[in-house]
């Protein structure tokens, strides 16, 4: 791969913790909110990958939602509290199901985790937005802004996003944080798992999709996201053999020996044209930044 100069907005997780940053944590339903009578209540959120396009389905007990809105935006904005909700992805589309509940009447959520990832060509994530006096907002990010399609199924009642991908991808490795190996002090802690990515950006998408976090079910085999508090990346540069990765928010390393640069390198260091990985902090402060080495910022020092 030649010289890689990318920049783009910070991913900003709508869940972190300290240290490990999951994807499938539940967004809490507002304490006043009540499932109303007749709604239809969204039970399932589903993604899989069939010949041309990724299909995107939510599936409803009761009848299907009668208003139905699906567009691109520039930003996702969460219902209720008006801030920003960030999804990582090239590309934003919203998902809107008025006169629809994502609860059940004890407050519960009825369709599970509302941030979920998305090991496919087209879809990285899907995160919720908002469950608010009976309107129910999804963001989807996408890996391309791309056609898409969509129709509704009953028996039992779905709508169905069906989103086009008409391009060509490649196979990367995004490295994790292997929870069973830290506790045990078994080695390696990272354990790899396989995404599709766009070239001929490669080692950016890989970038995207490490800060997208594992999917559900590599969640269930003990693997996390470390995030040492990094809310995404403002820029990303490959120039002679030295990757640069530019991370905003509040880097800290918290006294542990697992940060977020242990993933960053071995899923960057798979490219052979990168021979070395410079983690800076939001200021752009790194301990090494000039020279053929690795670096991180003081921040992730244990």
């Amino acid at each position: 791969m030649g010289k890689e100069m990318i920049t783009m907005l910070p991913i900003r997780p709508l869940i972190a913790t300290a240290m490990v940053a999951t994807s499938t944590g539940v967004l809490a339903v507002p304490a006043h909110a009540t499932q109303h009578s007749g709604t239809p209540t969204l039970v399932g959120i589903r993604a899989a990958h069939h010949q041309g396009l990724d299909r995107l389905v939510f599936e409803f007990r009761g009848r299907v939602p009668a208003q139905r809105d699906v567009r691109y935006v520039s930003k996702l904005t969460a219902d209720g509290s008006g801030r920003t909700v960030n999804v990582v992805g090239a590309a934003l589309l919203r998902i809107r199901f008025d006169q629809a509940d994502g609860h059940d009447r004890h407050g519960h959520v009825t369709y599970g985790p509302a941030r979920r990832t998305y090991g496919l060509p087209g879809v990285i994530q899907v995160v919720n937005a908002g469950d608010f006096e009976a309107t129910l907002t999804f963001g989807v990010g996408l890996a391309k802004r791309v056609p898409y399609r969509i129709h509704t199924l009953t028996r039992p009642s779905r709508v169905v996003v069906d989103i086009a991908t008409p391009y060509r991808t490649v196979p990367v490795r995004d490295y994790f944080l292997n929870t069973a190996n830290y506790d045990a002090g078994r080695t390696p802690y990272t354990t790899a798992v396989q995404r599709p990515v766009i070239p001929p950006a490669t080692a950016y998408g890989a970038l995207q999709r490490l800060f997208a976090g594992p999917t559900q079910a590599e969640t269930a085999q003990g693997l996390r996201f470390v995030s040492s508090k990094a809310t995404g990346f403002s820029k990303f540069t490959v120039k002679k053999g030295s990757a640069r990765v530019y991370l905003t928010g509040r880097v800290t390393g918290g006294g542990s020996t697992f940060t977020i640069a242990d993933e960053i390198k071995p899923t960057l260091k798979q490219f052979p044209s990168i021979k070395w990985v410079k983690v800076y902090d939001a200021r752009g402060h790194t301990q090494q930044p000039y020279g053929p080495s690795d670096s991180v910022p003081w921040s992730l020092e244990p």
